[in-house]
């Protein structure tokens, strides 16, 4: 399996350090920069970092058009912390932001505080059926879904993580955990996406 990572910026070293941990068989992992990058890529995660930055340089280099095709197309991707924010519908106090407009919420940035605010705590994942740890780090929070959207977890009764179809986005970071179910769940989506 081919599995991309972008990596315009954020903690992607870790993503691509997690997915080798979750996968029970050959995996290559890419770093994904541009719209070429993409090309033999079945599934991606966009990894945190700062949105305004990150939607910048993605429709600088035509990433951003080229995501939007892909997951039209069914390619599983998943967005972690900032990763969900870009790929919202729309950012509450942002709304002319640039998003990828992938999954059908409204998300609030910094919901928990500031970065002197972070913290971690156990998530309950209903897909696993397990706790996992959540580190949330200036995490965002899920404040509409449209309908086609199903809430995954919750924290304080505030959702931070939903899955719509193929696309999948959550407010904490799994990669830092040294914990691997929640990118193993992820490489064992069903997928009928064929790359280009």
């Amino acid at each position: 399996m081919r599995v991309g990572v972008t990596a315009v910026q954020g903690d992607y070293e870790k993503h691509t350090e997690a997915l080798r941990d979750a996968s029970a068989g050959p995996l290559d992992v890419v770093e994904v920069r541009t719209a070429d990058d993409l090309r033999g890529v079945e599934r991606l995660i966009v990894p945190g970092g700062e949105s305004t930055t990150v939607g910048l340089l993605m429709q600088r280099f035509g990433l951003g058009d080229a995501l939007k095709v892909a997951a039209a197309e069914g390619m599983p991707i998943w967005g972690t912390c900032m990763g969900m924010i870009i790929m919202a519908k729309r950012i509450n106090d942002r709304p002319g932001q640039f998003t990828l407009d992938l999954l059908d919420i409204d998300v609030e940035r910094n919901a928990f505080g500031a970065q002197v605010h972070s913290f971690e705590d156990a998530v309950h994942i209903g897909p696993l059926g397990e706790n996992i740890l959540g580190v949330f780090i200036r995490a965002p929070i899920v404040t509409r879904m449209g309908p086609d959207v199903q809430p995954i977890a919750r924290y304080r009764e505030k959702v931070v993580a939903v899955r719509q179809g193929n696309v999948v986005g959550t407010s904490f970071h799994p990669e830092l955990t040294g914990d691997s179910r929640m990118h193993r769940w992820f490489l064992e989506l069903p997928s009928h996406y064929r790359p280009r």
